[in-house]
């Protein structure tokens, strides 16, 4: 993935007079247990990493040398977390939308732009546009989705301790058959999304 096809857009938004241009993506809105986390990503006008793209098309360990290289060259990257409870309460998708402005406004700089992954958002304030595939076609957004991918994954492994009988260190919270088996021996447990439906497995 060419880095100057990927800036693209901060660029034609740089040279419009938008300093500050967020990426915004999110990591977890399928898994059937732990949170959903967003992460937002304000780049200086020459920055420079090489090999960002969509998260999930990456190896672990190069994700977490790229999460180190964002954080060091971002001029500022926020993270917003929402917990199963309020998932349940509010419905995946404005939890991941409640998760996405959570980050924005942890960002040490006020973004004067946004670019959100998907083609869902809501914002009265900031200017912001819905890019599909964003994660494969932004810069800004696949670094998001790197940011938030690492934090979760290093949410889940915190947790599996406390339920060590789910595997969450290796499935991340995601409907494997491990994870159902799991689910069908020992019930959910406190950090599981009690709205999402469990397929069950044929024996």
């Amino acid at each position: 993935m060419s880095r100057l096809r990927v800036l693209t857009r901060e660029r034609q938004l740089w040279r419009s007079g938008r300093r500050y241009v967020a990426g915004v993506d999110e990591a977890g809105r399928g898994p059937l247990a732990g949170p959903v986390v967003a992460a937002a990503v304000i780049f200086p006008t020459d920055v420079r990493i090489s090999g960002i793209k969509d998260s999930k098309k990456l190896t672990r360990t190069r994700r977490e040398e790229l999460f180190l290289e964002i954080c060091d060259r971002a001029r500022s990257v926020g993270v917003g977390i929402v917990e199963p409870l309020l998932i349940d309460a509010l419905n995946i998708r404005e939890a991941t939308l409640l998760a996405m402005k959570k980050a924005i406004l942890r960002l040490t700089t006020q973004p004067d732009y946004v670019l959100v992954d998907g083609n869902y958002f809501r914002d009265g304030i900031i200017p912001y546009e819905t890019i599909v595939r964003g994660d494969s076609n932004c810069f800004s957004i696949a670094a998001a989705s790197i940011i938030a991918k690492v934090v979760r994954d290093r949410l889940m492994e915190e947790l599996h301790p406390h339920y060590p009988t789910y595997g969450f260190n290796q499935h991340k919270g995601y409907g494997t058959e491990q994870h159902i088996r799991a689910i069908e021996m020992f019930g959910l447990c406190q950090i599981h999304r009690r709205s999402f439906h469990v397929k069950r497995l044929n024996r």
